[in-house]
């Protein structure tokens, strides 16, 4: 029994199968797709500023991310780090626009 006529059968009634369903669409469009939004009712209101008054007392228990020292800005040219045995420690930021480069240990 020769399985490749059959295959090729199989393989065109596929393709024809693809060639037709290919434009189609599923989804079609409603009046849902096109609805303005409506405006939030009082209920929804009431419970934004519940969540709004909550954030604001979580806030004040947890403050934003602050930097541990103040690190002071170089020149260009200026030393910005210094090597310390394998690590390389920072004395300062370089200005914007220029980086510190670990090889010269300068603001270049």
């Amino acid at each position: 029994m020769d399985s490749s006529p059959l295959l090729v059968r199989f393989l065109c009634a596929s393709l024809l199968l693809f060639c037709l369903c290919r434009g189609q669409s599923s989804r079609e469009l409603s009046s849902e797709d096109f609805e303005v939004k409506k405006m939030p009712t009082s209920s929804e209101k009431e419970l934004v500023e519940a969540m709004e008054e909550l954030l604001g007392k979580f806030q004040d228990r947890y403050p934003m991310y602050q930097k541990r020292a103040q690190i002071p800005m170089c020149d260009i040219g200026e030393r910005c780090a210094v090597k310390q045995g394998p690590r390389i420690g920072k004395l300062c930021d370089c200005s914007r626009g220029s980086s510190c480069n670990t090889f010269l240990l300068k603001c270049i």
